[in-house]
């Protein structure tokens, strides 16, 4: 046997790179696995617009009068998506992924004298299919291309930002009702 210290390590050396390679293997899988097990998937995958009340003036407006919203679902079914909401400055509305157009029903009763108005918003839209992962279920974005409304108790409604997807701190819309009281 050689009298050389460093000869004989490297004879009986049980290590080998060889050796981890099937631990590197694990390593890398579990990795992997690790990563595509962790994406967030948003929990609901419907967006929302965002409606902002505004003045003549520009500045925010609050309605006194009691707000009820609803809408008929693809199936034939009224949805009340806002129910008698007072003094109501901002509110958010679903839009749909299945339908060209969405029709609101904006219902409002005068708190002083309880009269009832009633006025419809359409807003038309372009569905974008959104990918996050093939984890996530799918959602769809929205370009909204036009808005419309009847001129009862809503003077106007006019789109500040057209892209519509998870961000709820941006304004989609500016609704204007007409000067009461």
């Amino acid at each position: 046997m050689s009298k050389n210290p460093l000869t004989r390590r490297m004879k009986f050396s049980a290590f080998s790179p060889l050796s981890l390679l099937p631990a590197v293997i694990v390593v890398i899988m579990l990795t992997g696995l690790a990563a595509c097990s962790s994406i967030d998937c948003p929990l609901n995958s419907l967006v929302y617009t965002q409606y902002q009340l505004m003045n003549a003036a520009g500045r925010v407006d609050t309605l006194a009068d009691t707000l009820t919203i609803s809408t008929k679902r693809t199936d034939g079914n009224d949805s009340v998506l806002i129910n008698r909401s007072v003094r109501t400055t901002e509110f958010s509305l679903p839009i749909s992924y299945s339908q060209p157009q969405d029709v609101f029903f904006v219902e409002t009763i005068d708190t002083l004298t309880k009269t009832v108005t009633l006025d419809t918003i359409t807003v038309e839209k372009v569905d974008r299919p959104h990918f996050e992962s093939v984890d996530c279920s799918p959602s769809y974005f929205h370009t909204i291309t036009a808005v419309g409304t009847t001129h009862n108790a809503i003077d106007s409604v006019v789109i500040n930002n057209p892209d519509v997807d998870y961000d709820t701190s941006r304004k989609h819309f500016n609704i204007y009702f007409k000067h009461r009281r």
